[in-house]
């Protein structure tokens, strides 16, 4: 949670007025625990999004965010919460973790990826856009950030520049209310 991308990401939603919360996975950091493939890591996601509804019920949007193993974790998420309206996902590891549990992909996003990303390779990412881009009723957008590494040092700048102007397109437009055709 220490992570700067995950720092400015905690600071973007803040400042939009989001109800926002930022955590370590088990054994990260000082939390308890040992690292389990995802596992455990999911509930602990699932944990932080029921305890941060429960202090905020007023909260009129719920959206999840991930850098890198977080995305993937952010995205599994995704698929067991209805109420997730949008995602932000950053260097998804498409190359390190099977994504094909996003069939159908229940919400609109953005993923971005460094174009120099010495560890999610930028083709896996682009497959796993493309193949979220056939499904109906999401839109997926992508943003490749030219120069950026994983940990987008030197493009920070750029990185969260692509992420407001996403959140700014995505919170412009009117919530839908009901499944398609019945809003």
């Amino acid at each position: 949670m220490n992570n700067k991308i995950v720092q400015l990401l905690y600071q973007t939603f803040v400042r939009r007025g989001f109800a926002t919360l930022r955590f370590n996975f088990r054994g990260v950091g000082k939390s308890q625990g040992v690292f389990d493939n995802g596992v455990g890591e999911l509930s602990d996601a699932a944990s932080a999004l029921d305890w941060v509804q429960q202090i905020h019920p007023e909260a009129e949007q719920t959206w999840v965010a991930g850098v890198s193993f977080g995305a993937w974790i952010g995205m599994q998420l995704l698929m067991r919460r209805p109420e997730i309206k949008g995602f932000i996902s950053i260097a998804p590891p498409a190359n390190m973790y099977d994504f094909s549990f996003l069939a159908p992909c229940p919400s609109s996003g953005i993923i971005i990826q460094g174009e120099a990303d010495e560890v999610v390779t930028p083709p896996a990412v682009q497959k796993l856009v493309d193949k979220l881009r056939t499904q109906r009723h999401i839109t997926i957008h992508h943003d490749t950030i030219r120069g950026a590494n994983h940990f987008f040092a030197n493009e920070l700048d750029l990185l969260m520049k692509s992420v407001d102007d996403y959140l700014d397109m995505r919170l412009a437009q009117p919530i839908p209310v009901g499944p398609p055709g019945k809003r």
